[in-house]
């Protein structure tokens, strides 16, 4: 006799269990578009964040000659975008019970969130010498979420190598114009 009330339901079945291993077809094409949607809504945010600080706030703050000019910054963010999403896809193919998945995808996840926190620190509340702070942590989680995607897809982290780079030079941009005297908040 089968118990009416098994403590698992069986394969296939509502409540079952996920099965191990990568997704199919079907749920590879969501996994990617749910990645780009993480990154399309933090680049929403960002934009809208960075917008309102633009202009003559932005144009008068102290800033080092190797400031990259303000047209670069829309091209580079989209192909960062691009390749954190692709990323993140990569790892979360693998499968959600794979080691090191979920806390690869919670750093990832944690990093977008720094990402529109920097902008809003920055652009936003006009305070760079706040924003310091927030991209100082921004890199280090990035980076440690760079070295989980490694470890689960080195694929995947060397996908994310571009962002981490920019995103230290980024920190050094921030921190070079805090020094120049435009702390802020």
């Amino acid at each position: 006799m089968t118990d009416p009330f098994p403590a698992t339901p069986p394969a296939g079945a509502p409540g079952a269990p996920l099965p191990p291993g990568p997704p199919g077809p079907l749920a590879s094409a969501a996994l990617l578009a749910t990645s780009i949607a993480a990154v399309l809504l933090v680049a929403a945010l960002g934009g809208a964040l960075t917008a309102a600080g633009l202009g003559p706030w932005y144009d008068a703050l102290p800033k080092p000659s190797w400031t990259p000019p303000a047209r670069v910054f829309g091209p580079v963010w989209t192909t960062l975008y691009a390749l954190q999403a692709v990323a993140a896809w990569h790892v979360a193919r693998v499968g959600w019970r794979a080691p090191g998945v979920r806390a690869a995808l919670g750093l990832h996840a944690a990093q977008l969130a720094l990402q529109v926190a920097w902008s809003g620190a920055f652009f936003a509340l006009r305070a760079p010498g706040a924003a310091a702070a927030v991209i100082v942590a921004l890199c280090a989680v990035f980076a440690a979420a760079a070295a989980a995607f490694w470890r689960v897809r080195p694929a995947a982290g060397l996908l994310m190598a571009p962002t981490l780079a920019w995103v230290g030079f980024a920190t050094a941009l921030n921190l070079a114009i805090v020094r120049a005297g435009a702390g802020g908040g």
